[in-house]
């Protein structure tokens, strides 16, 4: 929900919401390159196999900060969308510790979704990506994303499912929540942090994490939704 530019200084559906055991994520830490670190049973790598090539589906493409020029297309595949960018950080949301006014210049108390009992995300300790507001470039409601969708995040050889979370300026793309961030090992600081590139975001159609804050369901969904993402492309 932010206008801003971000400077980085640091570079480093619902249906298959099936009940089942949850895979445990891999501990924190840092992790080379090559390090196949995931949530659930499904590499990196084997994601990353099926969106080497790109069938682009939005009307242009998107600037991944407002100085830079517009270079990434939102690509379609069966069943997903998907976006090859940077990682600004996305610190808005509930005041929590790590996200408030005073750690973030651009701070807003409020997400575009919110939680079961109505409250702003916390940036914090969920897991959300922020997708662009809709425009002439692409509507990602008619994408068949929406708000609580489930998300494969794809940085350094790990896999974190995140949700759909918030909105942000509509011909910018590529942000996350300080939770995605700490998660794949990307320094998660509002004003520094971030990734300059290589993360990889696929986008699950017409999937719904209910409720939107419960991360354990998101993995569980998402692990069965990338196994199907596997099997259609």
């Amino acid at each position: 929900m932010r206008m801003r530019t971000l400077a980085l200084v640091a570079a480093s559906g619902a249906a298959l919401l099936a009940t089942g055991s949850l895979a445990q994520a891999a501990p924190s830490g840092s992790v080379s390159p090559s390090a196949d670190i995931r949530e659930g049973s499904v590499g990196a790598a084997d994601l990353l196999a099926k969106v080497t090539s790109c069938s682009q589906i939005s009307n242009g493409k998107y600037r991944t900060d407002e100085e830079t020029s517009a270079t990434v297309p939102v690509c379609g595949k069966n069943g997903a969308v998907f976006w090859k960018a940077d990682m600004d950080i996305d610190c808005d949301g509930q005041v929590t510790t790590a996200c408030n006014a005073d750690t973030d210049p651009w701070f807003q108390d409020d997400t575009a979704f919110h939680t079961s009992g109505g409250k702003p995300l916390s940036a914090e300790k969920l897991p959300y990506v922020v997708v662009p507001s809709s425009s002439s470039i692409w509507n990602y409601s008619s994408a068949g994303i929406k708000g609580g969708g489930v998300v494969a995040v794809i940085y350094g050889g790990k896999v974190e499912y995140a949700v759909v979370g918030d909105t942000g300026p509509n011909k910018i793309i590529g942000e996350a929540s300080y939770a995605t961030a700490k998660a794949l090992g990307i320094d998660p600081d509002p004003e520094t942090g971030g990734a300059e590139s290589g993360v990889t975001y696929i986008l699950f159609k017409n999937s719904v994490v209910s409720p939107i804050e419960n991360h354990a369901a998101a993995v569980t969904a998402g692990d069965a939704l990338a196994k199907q993402f596997l099997l259609n492309n």
